[in-house]
């Protein structure tokens, strides 16, 4: 979920809070090599030892002359690495550097999965969740702590909303009909009896599934699996049923694997 307005969160918290800090983004131009042989391309770059990083941990590197920070992340729902450069001047050579590495295992420049990060059940900033999303709407719950001693903004809110439970809720939902002809790029309406209960959010077919799957944001009353809804496309309606998300790989055993058992 990046692309957020956490650095403009940030500085205003600061300046209304009389904090004597800077905050500001690092210099860094970030490169995510991601699938099933990324972990071999690593190793071509890196020597055997990249291979003891583990999944979101993270360790500073030199390439070639270049200063890095390479994790173990990455927004794919597959085995993958982000590549921060800490020095721009090198962004041409890092680049070629990485794409003659990867040639010998097929390794081509693309965009963001759309199917495999909503396989995944992996939020887009702006789609899924937004500046009025709240974690217990989106199922993340065990990384609030509302029993720490200290206070943080946005704490007594969080604990009437656990209180009360969240009026809204993301789903899966599994869209019958033909494959989808891409992602869909504006919100769907959700009804239920004619009633409009929430939207679409995210959208795609998976070939692997054989679905059709999305994410959605609902009344939490209709929430349950197995509830039946209609989603209001642009090509017209189709029956919908709340399903168990992610929708694959559910423990993220794919991008947690073993890298030296591929």
């Amino acid at each position: 979920m990046a692309d957020s307005d956490i650095l403009l969160w940030a500085q205003g918290v600061a300046v209304h809070a009389g904090l004597d800090v800077t905050i500001d983004e690092p210099d860094v131009s970030p490169v995510q090599l991601q699938g099933p042989k990324s972990g071999k391309i690593m190793q071509a770059l890196f020597g055997d030892s990249i291979l003891d990083l583990k999944y979101y941990w993270l360790r500073e590197l030199e390439l070639d002359g270049m200063p890095l920070l390479v994790s173990r992340t990455g927004w794919s729902s597959e085995l993958g690495y982000e590549i921060y450069l800490r020095d721009s001047a090198h962004g041409d050579a890092l680049w070629e550097r990485i794409m003659a590495a990867g040639a010998p295992f097929g390794l081509k420049p693309g965009h963001t999965s759309s199917i495999r990060r909503i396989e995944g059940g992996m939020l887009s900033y702006h789609a899924d969740a937004d500046a009025k999303t709240n974690p217990f709407e989106l199922g993340l719950d065990r990384l609030v702590n509302l029993d720490i001693e200290a206070d943080f903004i946005g704490k007594a809110a969080l604990r009437r909303i656990k209180a009360q439970g969240p009026s809204r809720k993301q789903v899966g939902l599994i869209l019958d009909g033909a494959p989808l002809q891409g992602p869909n790029t504006a919100f769907w309406p959700l009804q239920k009896d004619g009633v409009t209960i929430g939207k679409v959010t995210s959208a795609i077919y998976s070939p692997r599934l054989e679905n059709n799957i999305a994410l959605a944001m609902i009344a939490s009353e209709y929430a349950g699996l197995g509830t039946q809804l209609t989603v209001l496309t642009k090509a017209g309606a189709r029956s919908a049923t709340v399903v168990e998300r992610p929708f694959y790989d559910p423990n993220k055993k794919i991008a947690a694997s073993e890298t030296t058992l591929l």
